[in-house]
């Protein structure tokens, strides 16, 4: 996998990345607000560029909504956490815990410095996985038994633009930042996934199988469509 670096006027840095396999070229924003272009092998690299420049105002659209609101006391994580903060002159650099639903986090700086920050993105991410294996897991087998579906193993991570994915051994992984959606979006996700098990592409089998089980499966695909894995505070 070859790669280089473009610049484009008020999106910042593009990454140009050829891929082996790759058959068009695919333009899209990461959660950290990586600009990637992902092309085929063959392709030069100025037509992935240009490709991008002509969908600047897309671009700015989608890192404006990556933008991640700054975390403060109180700040909601998921659905389960609560961000709590406390001064602390002993912690000349930030210290983050997670107990229970709460992640702690003491500092002489105060909680919007930078460093404190980053360090609360770590702990934030750290809580949705614990969180993702808490309720996902047990959700994914729920689906799973009452669709009668089966599926070989589940692994929950982050990943950078995509919700989840079903390999051909029947592998699921879901996106640890699924569990700050709302439950009938979490469920499309799932779904999707499971019936991935039976068929791996997009095809009018794969529809009827997902409107089967989930009706409403086309207007929750377009719900899916507003939102970005990435972290969101609340």
């Amino acid at each position: 996998m070859s790669q280089r670096r473009g610049h484009i006027a008020q999106v910042g840095e593009v990454l140009l990345v050829k891929r082996r396999g790759a058959k068009s070229l695919r333009l899209s924003v990461t959660s950290s607000g990586q600009v990637r272009v992902s092309m085929p092998p063959w392709t030069p690299y100025v037509v992935g560029m240009n490709f991008a420049i002509s969908r600047k105002d897309w671009l700015l659209q989608q890192l404006e909504r990556h933008k991640t609101q700054p975390i403060t006391a109180g700040t909601r994580i998921g659905k389960l956490h609560r961000v709590w903060f406390r001064a602390d002159k002993s912690a000349t650099t930030p210290r983050t815990r997670l107990k229970n639903t709460l992640i702690e986090v003491r500092s002489t700086s105060p909680i919007t410095s930078e460093q404190v920050q980053a360090k609360l993105v770590l702990a934030c991410e750290r809580a949705l996985k614990d969180e993702a294996m808490q309720l996902l897991v047990p959700r994914l087998d729920d689906l799973a038994k009452n669709n009668n579906i089966t599926y070989h193993s589940l692994r929950v991570r982050k990943m950078a633009s995509r919700w989840g994915s079903c390999s051909r051994e029947k592998v699921i992984t879901l996106n640890f930042f699924l569990v700050q959606l709302p439950w009938e979006l979490i469920d499309y996700v799932i779904v999707h996934e499971l019936v991935h098990t039976k068929h791996l592409n997009h095809g009018p089998d794969f529809w009827h199988e997902f409107e089967r089980i989930m009706p409403n499966a086309k207007k929750l695909q377009r719900q899916m469509r507003t939102h970005n894995p990435h972290l969101q505070p609340h």
